[in-house]
């Protein structure tokens, strides 16, 4: 513990993105075991996946954004960011929609509006991460800074599911479909650094950021998953969205 505190601030915050990342990696992996999974199971693990999302949306991102103060009442900036995020991805969805029409393959433009949302999702939780160790000013915040970026690195466990599975069920190779998740994750890296070094100018930005990727997220499930494995099976997909959301919200909670 020592040797943690010893090191830079941004150094820190390095250590515990790139534990974020592997925990998001580790719940990608698991998509390797999905060769021959039925396709029951499948709708199972896209609801839990839009489960999962809707609960981050919520636990990770919407509250934590209307905790923070700026020039404007918090309600007012979440409920902004959160309707330009929703409407990025409805518009991103039309433009796609009227590619459809001219007979442009789809496919692989849908896999990546759910690889987006979930992609943006994770920057504003890398920068909190680095904005906690920047401001952290003893050993107790070191600590509850580090414990931070534990729950956030937990939560992205299933995380890593929520676009691994989609993406196999659409059609993806399982390396592809564990590498596109995995790279969600490592945009944390990055944005860990960034709020480290820029913690005054990113924690007001923060809400906003937070609430434009609730936005996104909850479009895309709307739009995407939730279409699809309702269409398939109203039974198992219900009980995948609540079993996911009751998770996250879980560990949201308990290690918020």
């Amino acid at each position: 513990m020592q040797w943690f505190l010893s090191l830079a601030q941004w150094q820190q915050a390095v250590l515990a993105s790139l534990m974020l990342f592997s925990l998001t990696t580790l719940g990608a992996s698991l998509v390797f075991f999905s060769k021959g999974v039925k396709p029951a199971l499948l709708t199972l693990m896209n609801g839990a996946a839009a489960g999962i999302m809707i609960a981050a949306s919520f636990f990770s991102l919407l509250l934590p954004a209307l905790s923070y103060e700026g020039f404007l009442p918090s309600y007012v900036t979440v409920t902004l960011g959160f309707l330009l995020g929703g409407g990025f991805i409805i518009v991103s969805d039309v433009l796609l929609m009227r590619r459809k029409k001219r007979g442009t393959k789809l496919g692989d433009e849908k896999n990546a509006l759910l690889f987006l949302a979930v992609t943006l999702h994770n920057i504003p939780e890398g920068m909190a991460v680095g904005v906690a160790f920047a401001v952290a000013g003893g050993e107790h915040a070191v600590l509850s800074a580090f414990l931070l970026a534990l729950g956030i690195g937990i939560q992205n466990f299933p995380e890593g599911l929520c676009i691994a599975f989609p993406l196999r069920a659409k059609g993806l190779s399982a390396v592809k479909s564990f590498v596109f998740s995995s790279l969600s994750g490592a945009v944390e890296i990055p944005a860990c650094v960034l709020g480290a070094l820029a913690a005054g100018f990113i924690t007001g930005l923060l809400p906003w950021a937070l609430a434009f990727s609730a936005g996104a997220m909850v479009a895309v499930v709307c739009s995407e998953l939730i279409p699809e494995c309702f269409e398939k099976s109203k039974t198992l997909a219900s009980l995948g969205l609540i079993f996911g959301f009751c998770l996250m919200m879980v560990l949201d909670v308990a290690l918020g």
